[in-house]
C-alpha cells in the first residue's frame, strides 16, 4: 500500500483576505528535502493559475496536508 500526502491548493483574494480552495495535489514522496515546498509550489502555480500575474495568487498551505491511504490494486475475481 502506497501514502501519498493531499495537498490543498489555494486562491488568494487579498484585497477581501479570503483563501478558497481550488484543487488538491497529490505529493508522492516518502522523505522531506531541501526544497519541497517551493517545489510543490511552482508545479501547482503552473497547473492552477490561469496566468501569469495570478499565479501570485496561488498558495498551499502544507500545515494543513493531510495523510491519504489509497488502496492496494485488486484483481477481480468475478472476471475469471
Amino acid at each position: 500500500m502506497e501514502t501519498m500526502r493531499a495537498v490543498t491548493v489555494y486562491r488568494v483574494d487579498y484585497g477581501r483576505k479570503t483563501k478558497e480552495p481550488i484543487g488538491t495535489v497529490l505529493e508522492k514522496r516518502k522523505t522531506e528535502r531541501a526544497h519541497n515546498y517551493h517545489d510543490l509550489l511552482r508545479l501547482e502555480r503552473r497547473l492552477f493559475a490561469l496566468d501569469t500575474a495570478d499565479a501570485l495568487h496561488i498558495v498551499i498551505d502544507v500545515r494543513h496536508a493531510r495523510e491519504a491511504i489509497l488502496p492496494e490494486r485488486t484483481r477481480d475475481c468475478a472476471a475469471r
